[in-house]
């Protein structure tokens, strides 16, 4: 199963887990930023991101939790 959910994520897919989420990739643009140890400027390439949206169902089950 997480191979066929990564194969999806590879080609750009977005993958929906019912009551669970969304896994989605995210394409960032390059900018510029900043070595926190020396504070000199550094440039960050493009890349993608996975990014997960948790499910309404997840969250109110994980505050449930969290609160009982």
């Amino acid at each position: 199963i997480l191979g066929h959910v990564s194969d999806a994520l590879v080609r750009g897919e977005t993958v929906k887990i019912s009551s669970f989420g969304t896994f989605q990739v995210r394409q960032k643009g390059a900018r510029m930023g900043r070595n926190p140890k020396t504070g000199e400027e550094v440039p960050i390439e493009p890349r993608r991101v996975l990014v997960f949206r948790p499910s309404h169902i997840l969250k109110d089950r994980i505050n449930d939790a969290l609160s009982g």
